[in-house]
């Protein structure tokens, strides 16, 4: 007799899934806003730590797309995406870190959800999927 075991679902999976879209999202939006209105920043280039507007751009805008992809990944229960979401939500939360000044709310409010996402990446058993 042969048993044959569902793989365990999780919730927090489906969650971690749909922030790191959002999050990637987020991050399209800021790329895009750096590239296209960088006046709508609160401070200049110059102010910013590391780079300029244009290199934040495009830093945001691969950041985002990548993080969408592996978004759609962790809700296909991809075990890739589980670690290419770890890794990718603290990246964007050091690079907000970063940028902080160029936005503060923003860049906090995209933190906290890179802190979420690690920890719903992380809490569930290893080998389950999302619900």
């Amino acid at each position: 007799m042969t048993t044959h075991r569902m793989p365990m679902t999780s919730s927090w999976l489906t969650f971690a899934g749909i922030l790191a879209i959002v999050t990637g999202i987020f991050n399209l939006t800021d790329g895009l806003v750096a590239l296209l209105r960088s006046d709508y920043y609160l401070v200049t280039d110059r102010d910013i730590l590391i780079l300029n507007f244009t290199a934040w751009g495009w830093i945001w805008l691969i950041l985002g797309a990548i993080q969408i992809i592996v978004g759609v990944g962790i809700l296909a229960g991809r075990t890739w995406a589980r670690a290419a979401g770890v890794a990718l939500a603290v990246l964007a939360a050091l690079g907000h870190l970063v940028f902080l000044r160029a936005f503060p709310v923003w860049s906090v409010l995209v933190i906290a959800m890179s802190v979420i996402v690690v920890y719903a990446l992380t809490a569930p058993p290893r080998g389950s999927r999302a619900a």
